[in-house]
């Protein structure tokens, strides 16, 4: 007997798994504790996005920050959504690193890198950031990419590699 396969859906109808994630944003087991999600779609002014993201990044969830950043991207004006997403796939980056995703992780920092990377060359004020140290995050995206490349078979730790987003201490240095 076929049994038609009943997908998870949110509350908008949208197909959404409903298992538990656990701080990496892996799905874990039905049943299983997990670690809250983050709600989709929360409007937050930029620096309540940076806030956010730095809480998760030091609690060992980059996963949950680059959903934190993906709602600024889609939320933000379109001459900051390169700022955005580049700092979101920064924070997925470090994911696949803690994950064991080595080649991943460090393409996604270095494409991460790339694209933040315009914010630093436009000049100091010629484009909002919100108080971002972005020279100071291709630093650590690069140097960790770099280092994570250069270890395929291992894990990083993602508190002790989590990145200042506003300046000061980047990551194990």
């Amino acid at each position: 007997m076929d049994r038609e396969r009943v997908r998870d859906r949110d509350a908008a109808g949208r197909a959404r798994s409903g298992r538990p994630r656990d701080g990496l944003g892996r799905p874990l087991a039905y049943g299983a504790d997990g670690v809250a999600r983050q709600p989709e779609g929360v409007a937050r002014t930029p620096a309540g996005t940076v806030r956010e993201a730095q809480r998760l990044l030091d609690a060992g969830m980059p996963f949950h920050a680059h959903e934190v950043f993906e709602d600024a991207w889609k939320a933000r004006p379109e001459g900051e959504r390169e700022l955005w997403q580049g700092l979101a796939q920064l924070a997925v980056g470090l994911t696949h690193a803690a994950r064991g995703n080595a080649t991943g992780g460090a393409r996604l920092l270095l494409r991460g890198a790339g694209r933040v990377e315009a914010y630093v060359r436009e000049g100091a004020g010629a484009v909002e950031t919100y108080g971002v140290d972005v020279a100071g995050l291709l630093a650590w995206a690069r140097k960790l990419a770099e280092r994570v490349g250069a270890r395929p078979d291992g894990t990083v730790d993602p508190v002790a590699e989590a990145p200042r987003l506003s300046g000061g201490r980047t990551g194990a240095e």
